[in-house]
């Protein structure tokens, strides 16, 4: 029988290599996916999902590479076109993916380092997803904790110390003390960032911490009895820098304001804003007493359309107008042209069948209280009102 040729990991002799050459030693339709084909090559430079991260793309040959997985030690490239078994190709990554990963990667060794020295708390989960890369941690850290974490991890950065890789034999790895998620049969790869980290791990790393650039810790929230803190490294830091220095100039241009000094103004223009509608809110009150005193008090059945008393107002103005002896009191706010929001009151009948039967007469949602009833209808004003003074007329 012959033995199943394994395809040669190149990434883990050189996590440098973007382009390379290979051999096609298979090649067949993806099960399930049309216009999807597997290739297995005799050596790749192609990580495979897996690790908290997601899969290499780029090419080979003519074929794009869409994703990477691997099982039973076996690569397999996802492509959307198929490639002759016994070609001769040449596979490209798409290098600027790659090494924005490598550098998320180291830099989640060193945060994790730094946690597990200071704290003890182990990294229970890892995800280097398209947008950030996110670690779940075993204990609570603050957000002043947090920040002192990214200065030390900062401070490994600047230090440019090479990151090493180790395949200590059983003996030897029986007497070191590194980190790992899982229990790991065979060959055990670890890598080491003096001083900072020893981690048993199977993803490609920077050659030494200076290529990370930077690392910038975003966010930390409770999550499953620990924390998950969220990290942007290299790139994505410069990316994300770019874009809130972009936001922030646009704010203080709005704003007529320092950059610096943008907190402190959207402070005040909050502070303006609920002056504002403190102000809004107790005219609302006068404006709907006038409008209630308006209704002489013998309508025994009130329907108020108004364009310039919306929200709490409809209610502060139908309360008003029930105040006195009435069947109901139904307010409308809006034209006939974009439709109406509705309150519609009694304190002696009940609304809720009403509001039912005036939804399905006029394209109406909504519903409440015995007491009250509100939402949304469409229709004209004429005909709205007669229909409301027809079912006040069959009321007691």
């Amino acid at each position: 029988m012959t033995e199943k040729k394994m395809t040669d990991k190149l990434f883990y002799q050189d996590s440098r290599l973007s382009g390379f050459e290979a051999e096609v030693i298979s090649c067949g339709p993806m099960e399930g996916e049309k216009g999807r084909y597997e290739i297995v090559l005799d050596q790749t430079a192609f990580f495979p999902e897996g690790g908290g991260q997601y899969a290499d793309h780029g090419s080979l040959g003519g074929a794009e590479v869409l994703d990477v997985q691997e099982r039973d030690s076996q690569v397999f490239h996802i492509t959307d076109r198929p490639l002759e078994p016994g070609m001769q190709i040449k596979g490209q990554l798409d290098w600027e993916e790659r090494f924005m990963k490598m550098q998320q990667h180291t830099g989640e060794h060193i945060v994790s380092g730094l946690v597990h020295g200071r704290f003890g708390y182990n990294n229970v989960g890892f995800h280097l997803g398209s947008e950030d890369c996110t670690m779940d941690f075993s204990g609570e850290i603050t957000r002043e904790e947090l920040r002192e974490i990214e200065v030390e991890a900062n401070r490994a950065v600047w230090k440019n110390l090479e990151v090493q890789v180790l395949y200590p034999s059983p003996e030897e790895a029986g007497k070191m003390e590194y980190r790992s998620k899982i229990e790991i049969e065979g060959q055990i790869r670890i890598v080491v960032i003096p001083g900072y980290d020893v981690c048993a791990c199977c993803a490609p790393h920077v050659k030494r911490t200076g290529e990370i650039g930077m690392i910038k810790l975003t966010d930390v929230q409770r999550y499953k009895g620990g924390v998950r803190v969220t990290m942007l490294c290299g790139i994505r830091a410069l990316k994300d820098y770019e874009m809130k220095q972009e936001q922030t100039a646009e704010i203080s241009a709005l704003l007529c304001a320092k950059t610096e000094e943008t907190a402190l103004a959207v402070r005040r223009m909050k502070e303006e804003c609920s002056d504002l509608k403190y102000q809004i809110t107790e005219k609302d009150r006068l404006l709907a007493a006038y409008r209630a005193d308006l209704v002489p008090d013998e309508e025994e059945a009130v329907c108020i359309f108004t364009e310039d008393i919306a929200g709490e107002a409809m209610r502060l103005l139908m309360n008003r107008v029930l105040e006195k002896e009435r069947k109901l009191c139904a307010v409308f706010y809006g034209n006939d042209a974009d439709g109406y929001r509705y309150v519609i009151g009694s304190r002696k009948n009940d609304m809720r069948m009403l509001a039912k039967e005036f939804n399905a007469a006029f394209s109406g949602r909504g519903g409440g209280k015995p007491e009250m009833v509100q939402g949304t209808a469409k229709g004209s004003a004429s005909e709205m009102r007669a229909w409301i003074f027809e079912k006040a007329g069959d009321m007691q």
